[in-house]
């Protein structure tokens, strides 16, 4: 498979226009209250008839400053005495949702994500892993995939081998910039030393993939101070890389509302950093994932987009699509054989249904069949940019010409302006085409809403 990426600005700025990132489809902004607890737990027991292995996902929310770009649901706090009364009901939560699935269902897949998960100390790190395996069943012999997110100033070399003999063997280091004016402006001061001094212990303890997180777009950045930061980066050498696009959305986002605008870099210097980032690590070696992810020809989410076997959820890319997802915590997003789910958004409200011994679910969302056939569509052009239509024909017993015979119309446009190939066979994302892979898709999201009506979604580039 050609894994090779062309930045061409002309195509960028014809069709840089907002449009969902497909974490998930149907998309969030579809899921609706009447779908609760009694839904989910109906979900729950049914998948188990499927003996699918399990993905878990744990949201720690707090953080002790607030990083002004942020879009994640957190609490900014100096508190450590909230960990406790949180981690006691996210225990409550863990062995309500253990209830529901047959312990013969191995956690292929284990996620903690926030807010900062090295918030807690590292007494309630064990703990929890601890109370997860009393409840779940877990690979106890390092195939699984466990991540966690790390703030590195929230982690010394102790926490990052005690990570590791829990049971992590994975690790995203957030980065975002390693210039002082930029950090100053975004609030997240943090030192080349204090980071580089966790991916070194990550090496040391045998982690068997490491990625770093940038952002682009944030205040005070350009092309030449991005490409200082990405040289640095570069020349650790990590496994991955994820390099997120800023969208500046202060109407959604309370804290990009202590950003100030004037200091953004100009739309094209913004795309101009972009192409840089694209060139220097191609240079390097790494090869374009998709969705603002890219990592070496031989990391194993590279060598699944070859085999045509990525997949993505909430979590990101995994080499593990098999799985039934049970987020737990507050506003953390399940998805359970056909369904979506999501917990209390907020921290009392959280408390109040699991004080109650109730799971938290506030609402969700059951697929039909055409959801699940283009959320099947959508996954496979968003991960290995090659849609088989004979293996969506078989999978679903559909004619794919007539059944999205007006979705391909739609697509025409772009394989005249060389984004894809298409013919009575399938598409081809080309080249071109792959950082537009979220154009791409929406011609095949029958509920996205005129452009117009946008306005919450962040621009694909």
């Amino acid at each position: 498979m050609d894994q090779s990426l062309v930045f061409d600005l002309e195509l960028i700025n014809k069709y840089d226009y907002a449009g969902p990132r497909y974490t998930s489809y149907p998309t969030a902004p579809q899921f609706h209250e009447k779908f609760g607890e009694d839904e989910y737990r109906a979900a729950a027991l049914k998948s188990n008839e499927s003996g699918r292995p399990l993905s878990l996902y744990f949201h720690i929310p707090f953080c002790d400053t607030v990083c002004f770009y942020c879009a994640c649901n957190k609490i900014a706090t100096k508190d450590r005495g909230l960990n406790q009364p949180y981690l006691d009901r996210l225990y409550r939560e863990i062995e309500m949702q253990g209830e529901l699935f047959d312990n013969s269902r191995t956690v292929d897949q284990l996620h903690w994500g926030g807010g900062t998960p090295t918030f807690i100390s590292h007494e309630q790190m064990a703990e929890l892993m601890q109370v997860t395996g009393k409840h779940f069943k877990l690979a106890g012999d390092d195939t699984g995939e466990y991540s966690i997110e790390i703030d590195p100033r929230e982690a010394i070399a102790d926490t990052i081998k005690l990570l590791r003999d829990v049971g992590f063997n994975r690790m995203s280091l957030g980065v975002q910039d390693f210039e002082e004016k930029v950090q100053k402006a975004v609030n997240r001061i943090q030192s080349e030393q204090s980071t580089f001094e966790v991916l070194q212990a990550t090496k040391d303890n045998g982690f068997r993939s490491v990625s770093i997180d940038l952002v682009y777009g944030l205040p005070f950045q350009s092309v030449e101070s991005f490409a200082r930061t990405l040289d640095r980066v570069i020349d650790v050498g990590p496994d991955r890389l994820s390099i997120f696009n800023y969208a500046h959305l202060p109407h959604v986002f309370k804290p990009q509302r202590r950003i100030n605008e004037d200091e953004l870099p100009a739309p094209q210097e913004k795309l101009e950093i972009l192409q840089m980032t694209i060139d220097h690590l191609t240079s390097a070696g790494y090869v374009y994932i998709g969705m603002d992810h890219f990592a070496r020809p031989d990391d194993e989410l590279a060598v699944a987009q070859r085999e045509g076997t990525l997949y993505r959820n909430f979590q990101g890319y995994s080499t593990h699509a098999n799985c039934d997802l049970v987020a737990m915590g507050v506003t953390s997003i399940s998805m359970v054989g056909p369904t979506y789910s999501q917990n209390m958004r907020g921290l009392e409200e959280y408390y109040e249904r699991i004080d109650a011994d109730r799971l938290p679910v506030f609402r969700g969302f059951e697929l039909n069949q055409d959801d699940l056939i283009r959320r099947d569509v959508i996954t496979k052009l968003i991960c290995n940019f090659v849609l088989d239509f004979a293996v969506v024909e078989q999978a679903w017993g559909i004619n794919f010409n007539d059944y999205f015979g007006q979705d391909l119309v739609k697509l025409e446009g772009m394989a005249e302006d060389g984004l894809l190939e298409m013919d009575d066979r399938g598409i081809r994302v080309l080249p071109r085409g792959r950082l537009l892979i979220r154009n791409i898709c929406m011609a095949f999201d029958a509920y996205l809403p005129p452009a117009s009506q946008q306005k919450n979604f962040s621009k694909v580039i």
